[in-house]
């Protein structure tokens, strides 16, 4: 099983369609979807500066921002299905289909993760896979990665993940790579192999 968390940011990129073929072919029966905030998780921020309410509200309204995203991208192909359980998530994999997780329920009933900003999208992707035992944890960005892979601090440090990452990473078993623009027939095949190279490990 693989958790393929995909950014935001890619929500109005040309990019998305190219992911989304890669997902729901090579991906069905073997990927869980994890969507990001993208401009709805922006409004919160927004709405945030504006009303001023606390951090504890902007996260959970950050959580709904990316079930907005999960509910867009299951609109668009027929293999997705939004789900907001462990047990929904395996009965959907068994279905050859792929599973858009849905957070809040989850995130909002586990009292570790911390209410802030500094818990986003990757972290709780992150999350998921060791709840979920996955082999591999792909982080999908918007932007060319065209080096060899950093290792976990470096991701931290360059702003690609966010600052908990870290900490919700320590001691995976799974392995962890990033993926970026023009990366998907890359994608295609470690799903059809099922290899996996260029593991991002802490330093």
């Amino acid at each position: 099983m693989w958790v393929v968390k995909l950014g935001g940011s890619l929500a109005n990129s040309e990019e998305l369609p190219r992911w989304l073929e890669v997902i729901a072919t090579a991906g069905a029966g073997k990927v869980v979807l994890v969507p990001g905030g993208g401009p709805w998780a922006d409004e919160v921020r927004e709405a945030q500066r504006r009303e001023g309410f606390d951090d504890r509200v902007a996260h959970r309204r950050a959580l709904r921002a990316m079930e907005q995203y999960g509910r867009v991208l299951a609109a668009m192909r027929p293999e997705f299905v939004a789900v907001d359980s462990i047990a929904a998530i395996c009965e959907v994999l068994k279905k050859n289909q792929v599973p858009i997780w849905m957070p809040y329920e989850i995130v909002v009933a586990d009292s570790s993760i911390p209410e802030s900003w500094d818990v986003t999208s990757d972290s709780l992707a992150a999350r998921l896979a060791r709840k979920l035992n996955a082999s591999v944890l792909l982080l999908v960005k918007s932007f060319a990665i065209t080096e060899p892979q950093p290792c976990i601090e470096e991701l931290v440090r360059r702003g690609w993940v966010d600052s908990c990452f870290l900490q919700f990473t320590c001691g995976a078993r799974f392995r962890i790579r990033a993926l970026g623009r023009g990366d998907q027939e890359t994608a295609r095949q470690m799903l059809v192999a099922g290899a996996f190279a260029a593991v991002v490990t802490s330093a």
